[in-house]
């Protein structure tokens, strides 16, 4: 029974069709388009800009970005072949086991579980956060925790995990509609904050644009946890600014577009996913690359990186505050909170489809992947997802794992780059609708490209990351390996030898 063992894309195509465990197809390139865009923009555009001027690139943050958005703009280019090769749930998950076998894929799914659990309690654990601000701007103050007992709990992750765990289990066009609606509010929301902020702009602020590397502050061991595992691995010393920074920037900033492979996890409940898929995808990603460049820009035409540096979390509303503009602050937080709550949606759309995939396949309880005949959803896996997400958001300290998220999405993005090039070699009869341009340049650029950002982050997230492949190395031996419908396929197979050697002995 070998661990490299893959699934023919045919079976893959059988298992989505199959009665009782078959998603509805009803989302359309806008859809497709705004959940992008929902996903990957939330309140990080407010801050995620802000720190990494402040820490790593100075005014070339920019530049950050666009090297993030080229990143993954190829490793999405890669996602949208594979997904109109095989139009099913499971994203990357269901990728490697086509290409690279059933360990791999497992452990590419059980990644995609730690990005998409993590990134849903993260972005809820904010969101509530979020909500008590905006209370407090209008004059009510609320605390975010509630002690009950000897635990405390944060009530507002609770609430919208609820809400949309409802919304997930009725309808995936009904969640949709929903998220669109919150969406189209959040762009606008950016762009007031983007105009705005260029009524500030001094061109002075801008130089040097891309400032000299400095020494970074700190020492101990804590400090040697926070750097980079390349900087670890080739001995320099940890530096802030110059073009490492950008390049450092560049790999904080990533977490910006997670996100765009949740929107592959759809593929199987996207109507005509083989024009759709690519043209949503990329038109998401094209208008989010636009509104975080737009952010960066006015942020760091309205204040110094300097005085940034000077913040310990600088946000948006810093350097507002810093041009005396308080009454930002209030839009901003307002913002905030609605650019977390769709983005709190998508993901917790995208969980469920990854473990819908797995489950289908055996390597979790094939009971989880039953879907509902009216709703056309994986209700007991949706409810199940939404109980966990909301009890780690409600109950636990997630955000301080909140590079995970990125970690989890890179090491994906690695492994779709590398089957695109499996796939072409040991599959040339598919036809894809989309073809990643330049033969196998785009994927092998995209793979190192991912590699070099995960070698960005910092050395206590591998450590953290490498006692989540462990955990997850046990459940596959300990579970996964033996329940694998796979193991049905190979004993069938197996006993069609069998009887073709009787016969021909007997003859």
């Amino acid at each position: 029974m070998s661990l490299f063992r893959t699934k023919p894309v045919e079976s893959f195509l059988a298992d989505a069709a199959g009665p009782g465990r078959q998603l509805k197809r009803t989302l359309n390139t806008w859809d497709l388009m705004i959940m992008g865009v929902a996903v990957s923009v939330g309140a990080g555009i407010f801050s995620v800009g802000a720190r990494a001027a402040a820490n790593f690139a100075g005014p070339a943050v920019t530049v950050s970005f666009v090297i993030a958005a080229l990143t993954c703009a190829m490793a999405i280019m890669c996602y949208a072949e594979f997904a109109t090769a095989i139009p099913v749930a499971g994203s990357a998950y269901v990728f490697s086991y086509a290409t690279m076998g059933e360990f791999i894929a497992w452990i590419i799914g059980w990644n995609l579980i730690l990005e998409l659990f993590t990134a849903a309690a993260v972005i809820a654990k904010y969101w509530g956060i979020y909500l008590t601000e905006v209370f407090q701007f209008a004059g009510i103050h609320l605390s975010p925790t509630v002690g009950l007992g000897p635990v405390t709990m944060s009530w507002g992750p609770l609430l919208i995990v609820a809400l949309f765990t409802v919304l997930l289990v009725l309808g995936t066009k009904l969640s949709a509609t929903v998220g669109n609606v919150f969406t189209i509010i959040k762009i606008a929301v950016v762009l007031f904050v983007v105009v705005a902020g260029l009524f500030y702009f001094n061109a002075e602020n801008l130089t040097p644009f891309v400032p000299e590397a400095v020494p970074s502050a700190g020492n101990g061991t804590a400090d040697v946890l926070q750097q980079s595992l390349f900087s670890f691995a080739t001995g320099a010393a940890p530096a802030q600014y110059g073009m490492a920074g950008v390049l450092a920037g560049a790999a904080l900033v990533f977490f910006a577009f997670v996100g765009f492979d949740v929107v592959a996890t759809s593929a199987e409940e996207v109507k005509n996913s083989s024009r759709t898929l690519p043209r949503g995808i990329f038109a998401g990603l094209a208008l989010t690359t636009l509104l975080y460049i737009g952010v960066s820009f006015a942020l760091t035409g309205m204040v110094s990186y300097k005085d940034l540096a000077a913040v310990e979390n600088p946000t948006l509303a810093t350097a507002f505050a810093a041009v005396g503009n308080e009454g930002a602050a209030s839009i901003i937080a307002v913002g905030s909170l609605i650019g977390l709550t769709t983005v709190v949606m998508v993901l917790l759309m995208g969980l469920t489809r990854v473990v819908l995939a797995i489950s289908r396949d055996g390597l979790l309880p094939h009971s989880l992947s039953k879907v509902s005949a009216k709703r056309g959803t994986p209700v007991r896996i949706t409810v199940i997802c939404g109980t966990l997400v909301a009890l780690a958001a409600g109950f636990t300290r997630v955000d301080v794992l909140e590079e995970m998220i990125n970690i989890g999405t890179l090491s994906a993005f690695v492994m779709v780059s590398l089957g695109i090039l499996v796939l072409r070699r040991k599959r040339p009869d598919l036809k894809p609708a989309f073809r990643v341009p330049f033969g196998p340049v785009i994927p092998i650029v995209s793979a190192l490209l991912c590699t070099y950002l995960m070698l960005n982050l910092a050395i206590e997230t591998w450590l953290y990351f490498v006692v989540w492949l462990a955990a997850g190395v046990l459940i596959y031996f300990a579970y996964g390996r033996r329940h694998s419908r796979l193991n049905d396929d190979d004993a069938a197979e197996d006993g069609a030898e069998l009887e073709d050697s009787s016969a021909a002995s007997a003859r």
